[in-house]
């Protein structure tokens, strides 16, 4: 009960918005939207067609370089994801004075130095699940070109030896997941840019979290890209 008590009422209901938005998003994005194609599953259909052309190529290099091509975004993100966590833990060395300096901005809710430093962890946390799912998308992509490297020479599809269908879908799912677990680690981005505004007030953490919600909402599901896609 102890730990109830340390924050405020109204920072503990910012919290729950937070967390209940980025986990019930997340469930939607996945499997509540049936009523509507979100851009992932849209691009699915074209991996799986990808998959299916490579089938029929013979050599497949362009397929090797796509696929390596693909595997240097969660790489450099990654890489970026390190360093930003990095500078969020020095901060938590120098927490009096970065408390100092969120003081002097006129509309920030003043804290104690044990809260902001909750606040930073908790920023931290959200940052290492994007690292942990940036690299894991990292090997999904090393999976997808092991499968496309594996893939027999295309005359024997064409003889009737190998199911190409079979090859196809295993190929083009393996890309969505590459695919779905990068996305989340993005998500983890834009969910730790609304945490931030935090660090000013509870208010200002469910405005940015329904913000970030909407602009999610917006370009999976709205965006004119899906538009161009679907067509």
């Amino acid at each position: 009960m102890q730990v109830l008590t340390l924050l405020p009422w109204l920072d503990w209901f910012a919290v729950v918005v937070f967390f209940g938005s980025w986990t019930g998003y997340a469930w939607f994005s996945s499997h509540g939207s049936a009523s509507r194609t979100s851009i992932l599953a849209t691009t699915n259909r074209y991996r799986r067609q990808w998959m299916l052309e490579t089938t029929a190529r013979d050599p497949r290099m362009i397929d090797g370089l796509v696929t390596q091509s693909l595997a240097n975004m969660p790489s450099f993100f990654s890489s970026t994801t390190i360093i930003i966590i990095g500078g969020l833990f020095a901060l938590l060395g120098s927490t009096q004075q970065a408390t100092e300096v969120v003081r002097e901005i006129p509309f920030a809710v003043r804290t104690s130095v044990l809260i902001f430093d909750l606040k930073i962890l908790l920023l931290i946390g959200c940052f290492v699940y994007a690292f942990f799912r940036f690299t894991w998308a990292m090997r999904l992509n090393t999976f997808v070109a092991l499968a496309v490297a594996s893939m027999p020479p295309a005359k024997e599809f064409e003889a009737g030896l190998h199911d190409r269908e079979l090859y196809a879908t295993r190929g083009g799912k393996l890309l969505g997941f590459a695919a779905e677990t990068f996305n989340d680690g993005l998500r983890g981005y834009y969910f730790a840019f609304a945490l931030m505004a935090w660090f000013f007030s509870p208010v200002a953490l469910i405005a940015s979290t329904v913000f970030v919600v909407l602009v999610l909402y917006s370009r999976e599901f709205r965006s004119d890209v899906l538009g161009v896609l679907n067509d």
